[in-house]
């Protein structure tokens, strides 16, 4: 028997459920209450306790021994000897822990666990199972849900487990579909993905599981399946490539003309080119013989993009663009982007501190992945934000912390929300903050951040230790002559007080004005991060040999263009004008053409390449689509779609305030093409407006 104190038995319980997620940070506070032994052994026997068991104290010490197959290696177990039960003074500091409130804490502590990591299902079931009996009884399942006061419980999950016979009893196979159940998002629903997946025509042939089974075995049989799969990849969801692109994928296979505004792909909606970039990257890629060193080289190519050509073959090596380079990206062209964020704020960059990277995307990945470390990590992102940041931190087991953007302010974001949000995080949730998400200019909000907007968010992660993760890709995209785009770092330096803030910025080449989305090409810089997590995110990128070369070379291009004296400088500035000009106008056209509908209302894009408007909408149509179980902008886009051709992405996917409904829409397609754009949205919201009126 001990007397513990409340602090010590929350950090016996913090240590039980650290070890079930083999992450033991917080066991050795416990130590003196939980006895670990670790051995090479085999051996799978129940722990057992020294007193007599209850039926709270079997299922707990069950629900730990749950944990040994967590642990590393091929035989170690760790063998858990639980707590005895302690009777407690009356003193203010001093409380009776009994077998109930051991087993709730530590079914609580499983069921946050599985909801951060979508992990630890079997640990979860057995503390459930107080009884060790190898299923779980409606009375215990109960018990359950009402211990974590049914929390990110879907309304299907409760009617099913409602409508089960009082004698019913579910074994880990049931659990886990419940689980599948309990935990989908409503907006765009597994099944359905599946179903859409399986109908598109572009993909071909498949090969099928009766063709190779002699007795058609179903699809559940295989051992690799839903309930086995990773439960974070199930969870995941992107938005911008979901339920509403799946069906238009499907219509345009069927011949419909579909306009694609759901995602910022350039050259995709024919955007052209810059000829300068292309010039030299063909000549990158072409042998000597038949480029660089071809007689009629000269006649073909003007004189700048040879010997810009010339000198990044001799960047790259004799192995050319066909052969793998150095994992951070080739030297000479993280000099490049050093030189380019010099000049650009004004500060030393250093290549050494530049990472080249598959587009932006896998950089903010490599990054998440050396930040989430426990299944209590959390990341502030911005609400709306866009979703690679929900989507990779549910993969990778983290949890989110939103920070709402004021769409009244023009998307503002204020330090009482920061602090609101971090200290509900901190306090009531037990969560670990240890990053925050930038994105300026916005996406899907497109406004661009004034000096004292950045100073705000800065001065916040400086103060409380965050690392701050700055997406910046849209940072030629400022339309707005009063906003000019200034980067986090430049800000940061010049700030008192942000001297120790830790950043990570990056840019890519698919957005700005080059647009050259499929070549996957990106940077990002490291300021101020320990030296021993950089090796650790070069180790990272080791793993994937390097980042794509013609990327690699198209970053370069990109910050590092033609110079004023060269024989391409001339035609490089008249498209990169028309480009921008063009994007200005779309821009301003498409927030105009919007704010002239009845019932829709969006902020002015200051910047990037998109409008989020915010949609009235009958009541009629988000009781459909409660009844539905989809999100009212998830009815909304798919009606537009199918009414006029015109595939938009949800706003739900994005996040935003309760209440709200609406969508993102790229501003990308030619003029002529938004401007029947723009009718077709005004037509359709009439008639989706009446049909539900």
């Amino acid at each position: 028997m001990m007397l513990l104190t409340r602090r010590h038995a929350q950090a016996a319980i913090h240590a039980q459920a650290a070890i079930q997620r083999n992450v033991c940070k917080d066991a050795a506070a416990a130590a003196p209450f939980v006895a670990l032994t670790t051995t090479t052994s085999t051996s799978r026997s129940r722990p057992t306790s020294t007193s007599t068991s209850s039926r709270a104290q079997y299922g707990i010490v069950s629900s730990a021994a749950a944990a040994r197959s967590t642990c590393t290696g091929p035989t170690c177990s760790t063998s858990i000897v639980m707590l005895d039960r302690a009777q407690f003074s009356t003193s203010p500091n001093r409380a009776v822990v009994d077998d109930d409130l051991i087993v709730s804490n530590y079914q609580r502590s499983c069921w946050d666990s599985y909801l951060a990591t979508s992990r630890g299902s079997k640990a979860l079931f057995k503390s459930i199972d107080t009884n060790s009996s190898g299923t779980i009884s409606k009375e215990e399942m109960k018990g359950f849900l009402t211990n974590i006061n049914h929390k990110n419980l879907r309304k299907e999950a409760l009617k099913y487990m409602d409508q089960r016979p009082d004698d019913a009893e579910m074994d880990l196979k049931e659990f886990q579909s419940f689980l599948i159940m309990a935990t989908k998002y409503s907006t765009f629903k597994n099944p359905v993905l599946k179903e859409r997946y399986e109908a598109q025509p572009t993909l071909g042939d498949r090969r099928r599981r009766a063709e190779s089974s002699d007795d058609g075995a179903a699809d559940e049989e295989r051992t690799w399946n839903e309930s086995t799969m990773s439960q974070g990849l199930r969870r995941m969801q992107y938005a911008v490539r979901g339920e509403v692109v799946l069906r238009a994928d499907a219509l345009q296979a069927e011949g419909r003309e579909i306009t694609f505004t759901n995602v910022g792909n350039p050259h995709g909606v024919g955007q052209s080119p810059i000829t300068f970039y292309r010039q030299v990257l063909a000549l990158c890629d072409l042998p000597d013989a038949n480029g660089v060193d071809h007689p009629d080289v000269g006649r073909l190519f003007p004189s700048d993009a040879i010997a810009r050509a010339k000198e990044m073959r001799a960047s790259i090596g004799k192995g050319g663009t066909g052969a793998y380079t150095n994992s951070q990206g080739i030297a000479d062209f993280r000099t490049d982007v050093a030189a380019y964020i010099e000049n650009r704020d004004g500060h030393p960059a250093y290549p050494g501190d530049i990472f080249l990277s598959n587009g932006a995307s896998s950089a903010i990945g490599s990054i998440l992945t050396g930040l989430i470390a426990c299944d209590n990590d959390a990341v502030m992102i911005p609400i709306p934000q866009y979703p690679i940041y929900s989507a990779l931190i549910t993969l990778l087991g983290g949890r989110q912390v939103g920070y709402e953007l004021d769409e009244g302010l023009a998307w503002a974001v204020t330090r009482d929300e920061l602090e609101k949000q971090y200290s509900d995080a901190i306090t009531n949730q037990g969560l670990d903050v240890k990053a925050l998400v930038l994105i300026n200019p916005g996406n899907p909000t497109g406004q661009v951040y004034t000096r004292k907007d950045l100073e705000v968010i800065c001065k916040f992660c400086a103060d409380r230790g965050l690392v701050l993760l700055a997406d910046e890709v849209y940072q030629r995209n400022c339309y707005d002559p009063d906003r000019q785009f200034l980067s986090a770092k430049k800000v940061a330096l010049e700030t008192p007080g942000c001297e120790s803030l830790q950043l990570v910025s990056f840019h890519s080449t698919s957005k700005g004005l080059v647009g050259e989305c499929g070549r996957r090409g990106g940077y990002m810089e490291l300021h101020n991060i320990d030296p021993y997590v950089q090796s650790q995110i070069y180790k990272l990128a080791s793993s994937g040999l390097c980042s794509g070369v013609a990327g690699q070379v198209m970053t370069s291009l990109m910050v590092k263009p033609p110079s004023p004296d060269g024989e391409s400088y001339d035609q490089f500035v008249a498209e990169e004008t028309d480009i921008f000009d063009s994007l200005r106008r779309r821009a301003n056209k498409l927030v105009d053409g919007l704010n002239a509908i009845d019932g829709i209302e969006c902020v002015p894009a200051q910047g990037a390449m998109y409008a989020f408007p915010k949609l009235d909408l009958p009541e009629k149509a988000i009781q459909e689509a409660e009844s539905n179980d989809q999100s009212p902008d998830t009815i909304y886009a798919l009606s537009l779609l199918q009414e006029t051709g015109i595939c938009v992405v949800p706003a739900s996917g994005f996040g935003q305030k309760e209440g709200r409904v609406g969508f993102r829409t790229t501003f990308l397609p030619p003029e002529d093409k938004l401007d029947v754009a723009i009718d077709q949205f005004a037509k359709h919201h009439e008639l989706f407006c009446d049909k539900y009126s």
